[in-house]
């Protein structure tokens, strides 16, 4: 018979408080996340795949205008950071610009370090999905994003437990689909690969009740 101090024999334990982030360690999961992210970028542009979120957006521009990714990607995150600032905190937003900000210069320098000769786009989707895919990972877990549609996401899995990534699959889902109005259906479909294997790094690995970073 279990005295009245001890606790049920059923009981979970309780797991210790997380431990907050050291500035230090935000700075270098952003830069890895980034350089991840736009390693994926170079895979999608390469084999003229596109992706979702306010990137797909970028890459619909770029392949419409010829403007530079990094250029347009900047520009159409500036009004999101406004619900960043309001609902997710000041913090947050700064890593978030901060993100924006270095992805777009990357994305504009990137082909002086990395070209490819020839990448099959099959390959170009599933590999750049899943590394695109990590580098979010490693953002979001810092309590960061790339704007747009993955501020909307997190706030919604903060404030009614929805997962981040099928938020971000549904809505990256739709916007690969307009595309097929300026892309070749083939290409929209490799692209839909793409943001499938993105997004499956997020839902099955960021959700409430995993480490979410703090």
């Amino acid at each position: 018979m279990n005295r009245p101090t001890d606790p049920p024999s059923n009981a979970r334990p309780v797991p210790p408080a997380a431990e907050p982030h050291t500035a230090t360690e935000d700075a270098v999961a952003i830069f890895t996340g980034v350089l991840m992210i736009s390693v994926g970028v170079a895979f999608f542009t390469s084999a003229g795949l596109l992706t979702g979120g306010t990137a797909g957006l970028a890459f619909l521009l770029h392949y419409a205008t010829g403007i530079g990714f990094g250029k347009i990607f900047f520009v159409l995150n500036l009004p999101f950071y406004w619900l960043a600032l309001r609902k997710l905190g000041r913090e947050f937003t700064l890593k978030t610009f901060a993100a924006v900000l270095l992805l777009s210069l990357l994305t504009e320098l990137q082909s002086q370090f990395l070209q490819f000769a020839r990448i099959e786009p099959l390959y170009a989707a599933l590999a750049g999905g899943l590394i695109t895919g990590t580098g979010f990972l490693a953002l979001f877990r810092h309590r960061c994003s790339l704007g747009g549609v993955g501020i909307a996401a997190l706030y919604l899995q903060d404030r009614y437990g929805w997962r981040a990534g099928k938020v971000q699959m549904a809505v990256d889902c739709c916007i690969v689909l307009l595309a097929l109005w300026t892309v070749e259906p083939l290409r929209v479909a490799w692209s839909i690969v793409g943001a499938v294997a993105l997004n499956l790094v997020l839902a099955m690995n960021h959700r409430p009740g995993r480490y979410m970073g703090t």
